[in-house]
């Protein structure tokens, strides 16, 4: 198939998707087909992990662009002022930072005005392969998760390139200061960068430490730790508080990241090296059986759940821990939001209970992790009308300076440059209150060693968003027997549907 008709494919289904006129399941398989790794639909289904931007700490700071920020953008941007920018976004903290508090900077100093929509992951997926079908250019930049990377590597502008143009190129952008995990595991596809890491969001452990205190219990630094710690606290301090606490409801791509985590944390995989589904093998059964136990520790409504009555439940005091997205943190800290500010404790994940696999030892490049990640890059469109102007932008919003601002400001996710989690701006504000960063350090350590990255496969979006959470989901309301008998159906469904391509 032509390239530019299956783009027009995708777009359409797409489309068709966000207007209702296709299912889930037949949407995820037909962008599976057409080459899209669609597996963060799921969350677009749902909600980022991201309640909104806690700044009451930051308002207490000077907070601006820094001067020679300041005169670069007024030299470089002269030319092009008067045009006008558009961005479709998902509703994340770099986004919302920028969009509400920080391009008004920008645009001041440059005259060019930037419109960003922030809309749900699947209308700015919608919004993405229209504009890539069409070539029209309505958008300038590109927000791409990391698993639209393949499908849109031609789409963008390699910034490696943008970067010898020294008309244009912000003096010490260092394009090398973004963390390597991530470059690699968001932003290339084969040769190519696929725009700048934006966003990352990852799950690091956050729990009560005047809980565990109070109990006397050890720090959850083993997953045998988490377990035991969340059985006692469940015991002593039952039914008002659970030791810890999930995001599982049926069905939602919410269950498929937690089980990653414990099957990872096993020494499992959800693929082996010739391509077949080891879910359901020796480790794979000893995650669910752990799995199991766990579960007996988390409030009764936690199959229900996804990430935001996870969060919820730990924010409220109904659950005094979760191995979760470290987006989590600084709405815990809030005083207003939640009513545990200043007893959360961020640590890296639990220890796995047995050797991690290798990248060799699985299928379609997984880097098995208890960390399990997302994220997503920013690029400039190849057929944006205003180019020069959108890389102007592009390096002001991935720059080292603005992301700190990004970061006291929009709180929440880590930053994509090493330079960053060392920024004064950043370490003055690592305190309980609101927009807290104290849990950044945490965060830098999981990217650098815990990390864990999902398969990449035609047909993981639906595998990751349907098949796989469906079959989660049935075992644990008793509709599919035992824990062996729902993964061994479930490998047949997977084994079928990957060899079908």
């Amino acid at each position: 198939m032509k390239d530019s008709i299956r783009k027009a494919h995708l777009a359409s289904v797409t489309d068709r998707f966000v207007r209702g006129q296709m299912d889930r399941r037949s949407f995820l398989r037909a962008a599976g087909i057409l080459g899209l790794g669609a597996g963060a639909l799921g969350m677009g289904l749902g909600r980022r992990p991201f309640y909104g931007i806690s700044q009451a700490s930051a308002q207490e700071q000077e907070l601006k662009p820094s001067a020679e920020i300041t005169k670069w953008l007024s030299d470089v941007g002269k030319p092009f002022a008067g045009t006008t920018l558009r961005l479709a976004t998902e509703s994340t903290p770099p986004s919302n930072a920028i969009a509400t508090q920080l391009k008004q900077y920008f645009e001041e100093a440059t005259g060019i005005k930037v419109e960003i929509e922030v809309l749900p992951l699947e209308q700015v997926l919608q919004k993405l392969t229209l504009d890539v079908a069409s070539s029209l250019g309505t958008y300038d930049l590109y927000y791409i998760d990391q698993s639209w990377a393949a499908s849109f590597s031609q789409d963008v502008f390699d910034p490696r390139e943008q970067l010898k143009n020294a008309d244009l190129a912000m003096p010490n952008y260092n394009i090398d200061d973004f963390l390597k995990p991530l470059v690699d595991g968001i932003a290339m596809y084969e040769d190519r960068m696929v725009g700048v890491p934006y966003d990352i969001p990852i799950f690091i452990m956050q729990y009560r430490k005047d809980v565990w205190d109070e109990l006397k219990l050890p720090p959850p630094a083993t997953l045998d730790d988490l377990l035991k710690a969340s059985a006692a606290i469940t015991d002593a301090k039952g039914p008002n508080m659970y030791g810890t606490s999930g995001q599982m409801k049926s069905g939602h791509y919410s269950l498929e990241c937690d089980w990653t985590a414990w099957l990872w944390g096993h020494g499992g995989s959800i693929f082996g090296p010739d391509g077949k589904f080891t879910g359901n093998d020796e480790a794979g059964l000893a995650a669910m059986a752990y799995w199991d136990k766990l579960k007996k520790t988390m409030p009764p409504g936690v199959d229900g759940w996804t990430w935001d009555g996870e969060g919820q439940s730990v924010g409220q005091g109904v659950a005094a821990s979760m191995l979760s997205w470290g987006e989590f943190f600084p709405f815990f800290d809030d005083p207003k939001a939640s009513k545990v500010s200043g007893l959360m404790e961020a640590m890296v994940p639990p220890k796995p209970a047995a050797t991690l696999r290798t990248v060799e030892q699985t299928g379609f490049g997984e880097i098995p992790g208890v960390g399990h990640q997302g994220g997503s890059s920013l690029a400039v469109s190849k057929y944006s009308k205003s180019p020069d102007a959108a890389w102007i932008f592009m390096q002001w919003a991935t720059s080292a300076d603005t992301q700190a601002l990004i970061t006291v400001l929009g709180g929440g996710t880590g930053p994509t440059r090493t330079s960053v989690y060392d920024d004064p701006r950043v370490l003055a504000n690592a305190r309980v209150g609101a927009g807290t960063t104290r849990h950044l350090p945490v965060v830098r350590d999981t990217i650098a060693n815990y990390m864990g990255s999902e398969p990449d496969l035609p047909a993981w979006a639906e595998l990751s968003s349907d098949m796989i959470p469906v079959a989660l989901g049935k075992y644990f309301a008793g509709q599919s027997g035992s824990a062996k008998e729902s993964l061994d159906a479930l490998k047949t469904q997977v084994d079928d549907l990957v060899a079908k391509g």
